[in-house]
C-alpha cells in the first residue's frame, strides 16, 4: 500500500467538505473520499432522502464512484477516509470492494460496525480484513452532526401551533 503524502487529518477534512454538502441538502451529513495513488478517486455524501435510496450512504456512493473511476471493482490500493463509522451495510461494502484501509472520523455508539458496536472489518469468519483507524477529527465530524440534529429537532413555538 503506498504511503500518502498528506496526512488522515488532511484526507478527513476533504471528507468534511462532501458531509457540508449534505448538511446543505437537508440529508444526515457523512461526507466520504477514496483516495488511491495520493488521489481521489471517489467521494460520496449522504444521498437517502434525494434519491429515496436506502442504501445511498456517503461510504456507498464514494465506492461505486471510485470504482467506475479505477474501473474495477477492487479497490485494495485504496483508502476511504468517512466522516462517520460506518453501519454494517457500509462496512460490508468496504469489505467486499476489498478496501484495506477505513479511517473515519466519529464513533457511533449506535449503529457503528468498526469498533463501537462490533467490528465487522476485523471478523475470522471472512476473508478479507480491513485496518480501521477512528476518531480522526472527531470533534469536528461530530459537531456537523450535532448541528444538523439539532436544527431537524429544534422544538416548535407556541406561534408555530
Amino acid at each position: 500500500m503506498n504511503i500518502l503524502p498528506h496526512n488522515d487529518e488532511y484526507w478527513i477534512n476533504l471528507a468534511f467538505k462532501e458531509a457540508e454538502k449534505a448538511f446543505e441538502k437537508k440529508e444526515i451529513p457523512v461526507g466520504a473520499v477514496i483516495i488511491h495513488n495520493n488521489q481521489i478517486v471517489g467521494r460520496g455524501h449522504n444521498m437517502r432522502e434525494s434519491l429515496n435510496d436506502p442504501t445511498a450512504h456517503a461510504e456507498i456512493i464514494a465506492i461505486t464512484s471510485a470504482a467506475s473511476t479505477l474501473n474495477s471493482w477492487r479497490l485494495d490500493d485504496c483508502t476511504l477516509y468517512v466522516t462517520l463509522e460506518p453501519c454494517a451495510m457500509c462496512a460490508g461494502a468496504v469489505l467486499n470492494a476489498r478496501i484495506p484501509r477505513l479511517v473515519f472520523g466519529a464513533y457511533d455508539s449506535q449503529a457503528g460496525m468498526c469498533g463501537s458496536v462490533d467490528n465487522l472489518c476485523d471478523m475470522n469468519l471472512l476473508n478479507h480484513k480491513t485496518i480501521v483507524k477512528g476518531g480522526v477529527e472527531a470533534d469536528k465530524c461530530q459537531s456537523i452532526l450535532t448541528s444538523f440534529f439539532n436544527t431537524i429537532r429544534t422544538p416548535k413555538s407556541d406561534l408555530d401551533y
